[in-house]
């Protein structure tokens, strides 16, 4: 989202990167290099049944076994020979995005050369619910479960490319806190960053979700606090004067 104004605080976003979920080791000094595993190795690899959900609306999904174990998670499911995994409680949405990205090293929707996202024709322009946001927060929190650091950047770096209101970031800020550790300050920083600046002005659009959101998540209520505390200090101590901080604009500055 965001893109236009900026604040103090900026959390840089790790670029994305192959290599941290161990698609290539490079070889120690003096060390013989890794017999290269090509992509028709990964294909010649046993199929895993994946089971997401639970009674009706339980999903059978299927993946090679080779790609699965890049991910820690699946590497000590997949330890004693089972061919079928159970993930009665995972979001199967999340899951499909996670497979997505194991087969072509993206998801839907890509990020463009340009820095945006490809346009979603079934997704409306603007996130007025924040199904966009929870789409790539989701992905977000099981790629955490999964080990699989760059997958968890990518998805986070797409959040910042969602225009969306006041309630959709509410709903967003509702998922974060309450699927998120309070020490991951990557994802947790940006939102308190974000209503720290607006919520003077979008709390006003939320009708007293804001307030319950608040009181529901003291953690919530306590970052916005230290955010604009410590924006006042900083200020104060570059001898800055009384300008109003934030701005109504939808779009949060990437990356804060």
């Amino acid at each position: 989202m965001r893109g236009g104004d900026q604040s103090d605080d900026v959390v840089e976003i790790p670029k994305t990167s192959a290599a941290q979920d161990g698609t290539t080791v490079a070889a120690a000094e003096g060390e013989k290099p890794a017999q290269r595993v090509t992509f028709v190795d990964y294909l010649k690899s046993p199929m895993i049944s994946l089971l997401v959900g639970t009674g009706s609306s339980q999903t059978r999904l299927t993946a090679h076994k080779a790609l699965l174990t890049r991910s820690p998670f699946f590497s000590e499911k997949l330890a004693s020979f089972n061919s079928q995994v159970d993930l009665a409680n995972e979001d199967l949405d999340a899951i499909s995005c996670f497979l997505e990205y194991l087969y072509t090293g993206e998801y839907f929707p890509h990020k463009l050369p340009s820095g945006n996202l490809e346009p979603d024709p079934e997704a409306p322009k603007i996130d007025d619910s924040g199904a966009q946001l929870l789409k790539h927060a989701k992905v977000y929190t099981l790629a955490e479960k999964l080990g699989m650091p760059s997958l968890k950047s990518l998805s986070h770096s797409k959040i910042h490319l969602i225009t969306s209101t006041a309630i959709a970031e509410l709903a967003y800020a509702r998922y974060v806190y309450s699927h998120t550790s309070p020490t991951d300050l990557t994802i947790r920083k940006p939102v308190a960053s974000f209503w720290g600046q607006r919520s003077h002005v979008l709390r006003h659009e939320t009708e007293g979700s804001f307030r319950d959101m608040c009181l529901e998540y003291p953690a919530f209520s306590y970052d916005i606090l230290s955010f604009v505390l410590d924006t006042q200090e900083k200020r104060l101590n570059r001898g800055g004067g009384e300008e109003e901080l934030g701005k109504s604009a939808r779009k949060r500055a990437r990356g804060t």
